[in-house]
């Protein structure tokens, strides 16, 4: 079974609670999310895989709503939320999407599916090699890959960020990326930061169709690029907090061993 694994908080540093923010009257960032992927023609199932934190109770009340599974697990261990819920699920091969990407394109992850089925590969991706939008991330990889990273991954950035040490080349898995036609990697619609979440409320305001798919957003930029303007100094740095993590792991592991 090909099975989505939704990764969604609402601890987030920068813009806390930011999966449920309102981006129209009606919907949250998560509602869109869950919408855009339900219009995949390949995922077979949904999980919203969420922490077990109190303050996230909230994350399983939307999920419901959208008649959706929810998985709670680790907060700091993303890894073994993601492991353990396709193994809950019988998950064979998992689609991985964060839920600060509302206008994730369901025809791209459809792309990545084909291409993976065909492929002969443990990890396909669309950011090893990045062409497209920030906000467009999909991954997939097998249960057995997952359950090999699981079980062997050891630094912090590598139990957080689910497939760092599938990434690594050091561990030998086979990747493969697909590219844009053209490098459109400098447009970004992922929040992150307010500013982020004022942008995709303009798109949402522009794009009357849904689902909102890449063509349409590449077509309101080519029109009204003055829009995109609304994030441009926003810098992406997900993984620094994460490596800082890391300096902190070895020097304690270095410790223990003195």
């Amino acid at each position: 079974m090909i099975g989505c694994i939704v990764q969604a908080r609402t601890g987030s540093i920068r813009l806390p609670k930011k999966v449920i923010q309102k981006i129209d009257n009606k919907n949250t960032v998560l509602d869109y999310v869950i919408n855009q992927v339900k219009c995949s023609k390949k995922i077979e199932k949904i999980v919203v895989a969420t922490t077990d934190l109190i303050e996230d109770d909230v994350i399983c009340q939307y999920v419901n709503l959208q008649k959706i599974e929810c998985f709670r697990g680790s907060s700091e261990d993303v890894l073994d939320r993601f492991y353990q819920c396709a193994k809950k699920f019988g998950i064979d091969d998992i689609i991985r999407i964060t839920a600060d990407n509302p206008l994730i394109d369901p025809n791209i992850i459809d792309i990545i599916i084909d291409k993976y089925k065909n492929g002969k590969c443990d990890y396909m991706t669309n950011t090893i090699h990045r062409t497209f939008p920030y906000g467009t991330e999909v991954e997939i990889f097998s249960f057995q890959s997952l359950e090999k990273t699981w079980k062997n991954a050891k630094k912090p950035s590598e139990r957080e960020h689910v497939t760092a040490f599938i990434r690594n080349t050091k561990n030998k898995f086979i990747l493969k990326n697909i590219e844009h036609q053209e490098d459109i990697s400098h447009l970004r619609y992922t929040i992150d930061r307010m500013d982020d979440l004022k942008l995709v409320k303009e798109i949402v305001k522009k794009i009357l169709t849904r689902p909102i798919l890449i063509q349409d957003i590449i077509k309101l930029y080519k029109n009204k690029p003055e829009i995109f303007e609304i994030n441009k100094n926003i810098k992406h740095d997900g993984h620094i907090l994460s490596l800082e993590k890391d300096e902190q792991y070895f020097k304690s592991d270095v410790n223990e061993r003195i």
